[in-house]
């Protein structure tokens, strides 16, 4: 009789829980996402918990983020989403965006404000306008191939760009680019270090006419004519005639004569501008978790100047790169594919001590309290991670996450990772261990020697599956109940 009755029962509950499902998810994409990143966790109350804290997440935290301390949460100043971009320039043939001062968010970010960062994008077959800017420039490119001339005082030079290489654009050369992919978009990050007024960069047009506008029809008439030795009739004609802004779609014989040689020509410059392919590089680390590509000024010397390296990490799917921080280097990282959560120890504002709700008065104040700052993060998203802060970084379910970092002040940088195989902890002595966590030094090694792998290791939705399999299942406990 029980036999039977579980039979019955068992499909209904299983019809019910998916009707519950559909009707508590609705139409609300956050409430989707919720639901499929927290179906990993076994029913009951840890799926609330995860449901509500998924949900919580959500919202404006799209957009803003958030810190939470003590119950309190308030707008992440680190994190920069989709509207923190202004559009300097958009079209149906490409976009040029960059984000805003870090400064203006906070004054916590004050050791960053001489740097922005921008996202250039190029349908195929198209010509991006020559320009100069006010700012040194580093580029990655995210996707894509293209081709893109530099012109100094004294030499052209041409290069074919492709995913993952870095090129170093001094301040002052006249830069411009094409898309030369059929079918492939060219998208480019950038980070600019401005060299006239600190946090702001101007962009230069030359070659150019009404749109974009050419800054020689600043200068006067008289002023042209004699630079130029030319009538002022034939000089607003060359200055008038270009409307169709700062993306503009190639013909084929135009495309094949931009593409037909590169490298140099004239004089030499005194080191070599070409790209440097970061994917080319043995990765730092990698493991069936996670890759991490590295270059510093030791590989590609035109970082030097800029104090900055470049790096890239690709999170395998509901993976997770372990809380690490930097000694010396603020990391500026950008999302350039996938979704997921980052994760960021920070110390409280407010200098003042106060006493743990956990001590008493025998014990001794504690200065030192941190708060925790989340956010979730997809393309384009950008976190700004200071010297010194813990983080850790998740993957989404079913889409590896890429996290591009220019890392600024990077010369003499170590970084230290406080889990797995290569947690530095592991260094502490016994007693110090003993004293530190005020457990015995064996309880201590069996929390720091538990994980396997160093850097990349399965994330909490993969944890949580992998108790879920050590559990006994629904048909064993069924069987046993039968028998």
């Amino acid at each position: 009789m029980a036999t039977g009755t579980v039979q019955v029962l068992f499909p209904l509950l299983l019809l019910l829980s998916a009707c519950v499902l559909a009707s508590s998810s609705g139409s609300d994409p956050a409430k989707k996402r919720c639901h499929m990143e927290c179906r990993g966790t076994p029913e009951g109350r840890r799926r609330k918990e995860c449901l509500r804290q998924c949900l919580d997440h959500s919202g404006r935290e799209q957009e803003h983020g958030e810190a939470a301390e003590g119950g309190r949460r308030e707008r992440n100043p680190y994190f920069f989403g989709e509207g923190s971009y202004e559009q300097w320039s958009r079209s149906e043939h490409g976009r040029f965006e960059v984000l805003e001062r870090f400064a203006r968010r906070s004054e916590l970010l004050v050791g960053v404000e001489n740097y922005r960062m921008a996202v250039l994008e190029a349908e195929p077959e198209t010509f991006i306008m020559p320009r100069h800017w006010d700012a040194e420039q580093v580029f990655y490119v995210i996707e894509g191939r293209g081709t893109m001339t530099l012109l100094h005082e004294d030499n052209r030079e041409r290069h074919d760009i492709k995913r993952g290489d870095i090129i170093w654009i001094p301040a002052g050369a006249i830069v411009y680019a094409i898309n030369k992919a059929r079918n492939e978009k060219l998208r480019v990050a950038m980070l600019l270090r401005p060299i006239s007024t600190p946090g702001h960069v101007e962009e230069f047009y030359g070659a150019a006419g009404r749109n974009p506008e050419t800054f020689y029809t600043s200068f006067s008439d008289e002023v042209l004519e004699a630079a130029f030795n030319a009538p002022s009739e034939k000089l607003e004609r060359l200055f008038e005639k270009q409307r169709r802004g700062e993306f503009i779609k190639m013909t084929e014989e135009q495309m094949r004569a931009l593409t037909q040689s590169t490298g140099e020509d004239g004089w030499a410059l005194a080191r070599s501008t070409g790209p440097y392919n970061l994917l080319r590089n043995r990765p730092s680390h990698s493991n069936e978790h996670g890759q991490l590509h590295e270059v510093g000024a030791n590989d590609y010397h035109q970082l030097q100047d800029l104090d900055v390296d470049v790096s890239i990490a690709n999170i395998s799917e509901r993976s997770m790169m372990v809380p690490n921080y930097n000694s010396l280097s603020t990391k500026l990282a950008m999302v350039v594919q996938g979704r997921g959560y980052i994760e960021m120890a920070c110390p409280r504002r407010s200098g003042e001590s106060r006493r743990s709700e956990a001590t008493t008065e025998s014990e001794p104040q504690q200065r030192v309290r941190y708060r925790t700052v989340r956010s979730r993060v997809s393309r384009g998203s950008v976190f700004v991670i200071p010297a010194g802060h813990p983080v850790a970084t998740v993957a989404a379910r079913n889409e590896n996450l890429e996290v591009l970092c220019f890392g600024v002040r990077a010369a003499q940088n170590r970084k230290y990772y406080l889990a797995g195989r290569n947690n530095v902890l592991n260094r502490l002595d016994r007693e110090a261990k003993e004293l530190a966590f005020g457990v015995p030094a064996e309880e201590v090694d069996e929390i720091l020697h538990a994980q396997p792998e160093s850097v990349f290791v399965p994330g909490p939705e993969r944890r949580r599956e992998a108790e879920m399999g050590r559990q006994p299942s629904l048909e064993s406990l069924l069987s046993f109940a039968e028998s």
